[in-house]
C-alpha cells in the first residue's frame, strides 16, 4: 500500500465536472443533504453532461423546486428553466427579489 487512503465509493454517487465545486470537496458533499447547493451550482456552472445527471439522479420536480426559490440566477439560466419547466419567469424567487448589490451597466 502506498500510504493514500482508497477512494471512499458511495453507490449514490454521480460523476460531475469537479471544477463546478472549485471551493469545496465534492467527495465530502452529502448530495441529499446538500441538494440545493449541487442543483445551483449546476445550473450556473456545469456542462449538458451535468445537467443530464442531476436531472437522472434528483428528477425534474425536485430541480423545479429548487430553482423556483434560489435567490439568484443568471438571465440565460432563468429562461431556460422557465421554459423547461414551463413556468413563468415571475413565479421565480430570483424574479421578484431585488440584488442587494445594484450593477453599474445593464447588458
Amino acid at each position: 500500500m502506498n500510504g493514500l487512503a482508497a477512494p471512499i465509493h458511495r453507490p449514490t454517487d454521480i460523476q460531475l465536472t469537479p471544477a463546478i465545486f472549485w471551493d469545496t470537496k465534492f467527495a465530502e458533499i452529502d448530495l441529499d443533504k446538500n441538494a440545493p447547493y449541487v442543483i445551483d451550482r449546476v445550473l450556473h456552472y456545469g456542462t449538458w453532461a451535468d445537467w443530464k445527471r442531476i436531472l437522472g439522479y434528483y428528477g425534474k420536480e425536485k430541480i423545479k423546486t429548487v430553482a423556483l426559490n434560489l435567490r439568484y440566477m443568471d438571465k440565460r439560466v432563468l429562461a431556460y428553466c422557465s421554459v423547461f419547466f414551463d413556468v413563468p419567469k415571475e413565479m421565480f424567487r430570483c424574479y421578484n427579489t431585488e440584488p442587494s448589490l445594484q450593477r453599474q451597466w445593464s447588458y
